[in-house]
């Protein structure tokens, strides 16, 4: 059976999955060896969410239904300002009598302080998970190994923790939240070979995934320019939460101007946050990168305007290109 892939493997090259820039579309089209990998994903940690209203409690608070939250099933999802401006993303699976909720590990704590100064008198409990870790798994096969199909969200306990494919996006492999001590044996035990971070994180920015803030400013992040919609991190018949009139208006009146989508960089990598240029016009924004790709924030009419290609960034040249999951307005 084969799973959804992060990377696949052609000729010795790492080659991620999804891919939609032209230079690599010979080389996906091709017959392909593909290996199952982990990485681990240091830069993101879990926090546990129990008691018996930690459903209700979630519920009001972020972007997608809680409902829909099972042992079998993870969601994406976000905790937005009261003005309906990003603050954190976040993958919700549960574990027995736990959601556990996986975020970045370096804003971990914040999280946790902020859902609980909302608890009032919910009967949850909110803690950090110091001994679970993250790790990304890609590679045919790879959702065969726990008997899991293709379909974005699919989940199942593996090992003391659980193993999810992302649901995002398929074509993005899976997640795992396990024991940290034992998390890499068990993986590897079960024909999982340990990857560097970049072969994740390339693979990820190619098929135009944001990761937290390192995409996405705080406080300023809207997230349907950031995918959030079609990356099924939003449910919009869900009710009230935090945050929730931007996001609709968003969505109905059609205010969507900028989108976060792929960049192939020609010259010094620009900083995050670096403006980017279509001649004299202000044309975006850089986000995360890995080695010559990166993520940017893209104005829609430059990018109508250029079919992505002529942005620059201080000294170097961009070509920015439509994630193929993407759906953008009036056809762009």
């Amino acid at each position: 059976m084969h799973g959804p892939s992060l990377i696949r493997r052609h000729r010795g090259l790492v080659i991620p999955a999804g891919l939609s820039h032209p230079s690599y579309r010979e080389a996906e089209e091709r017959d392909v060896m593909t290996d199952k990998v982990f990485v681990r994903l240091d830069h993101r940690a879990v926090i546990e969410v129990g008691g018996e209203d930690r459903r209700t409690f979630l519920q009001g608070l972020v972007s997608n239904d809680m409902n829909k939250v099972a042992g079998d099933r993870a969601v994406y999802a976000a905790l937005l300002t009261p003005q309906g401006k990003f603050l954190f993303d976040m993958f919700v699976v549960e574990l027995g009598d736990l959601f556990l909720i996986e975020t970045e590990a370096a804003r971990a704590e914040d999280l946790r302080k902020k859902l609980s100064m909302y608890k009032l008198r919910a009967k949850v409990s909110v803690a950090l998970a110091a001994n679970t870790a993250v790790f990304a798994l890609g590679g045919d096969g790879a959702a065969g190994t726990f008997d899991l199909g293709a379909e974005a969200g699919t989940a199942t306990e593996f090992a003391g923790g659980t193993v999810f494919v992302d649901p995002r996006l398929a074509e993005a492999g899976l997640r795992a939240l396990l024991p940290a001590d034992g998390g890499p044996r068990v993986l590897e035990a079960n024909g999982f070979a340990p990857a560097p971070f970049e072969t994740w994180d390339e693979a990820r920015i190619r098929l135009g995934l944001p990761d937290g803030s390192r995409d996405l400013e705080l406080e300023k992040g809207i997230l349907l320019e950031n995918g959030f919609d079609e990356l099924n991190g939003v449910d919009f018949n869900k009710g009230c939460y935090m945050g929730q009139e931007l996001t609709a208006r968003t969505k109905y009146r059609g205010l969507v101007r900028k989108r976060l989508m792929p960049v192939e960089i020609n010259g010094p990598v620009p900083a995050p946050g670096a403006d980017i240029r279509l001649g004299d016009a202000e044309a975006g924004e850089m986000r995360s990168a890995c080695g010559s790709v990166g993520l940017a924030l893209i104005r829609l009419e430059q990018f109508k305007a250029s079919g992505g290609v002529g942005l620059t960034s201080g000294a170097s040249s961009l070509a920015a290109a439509k994630p193929k999951w993407a759906v953008f307005p009036d056809g762009e």
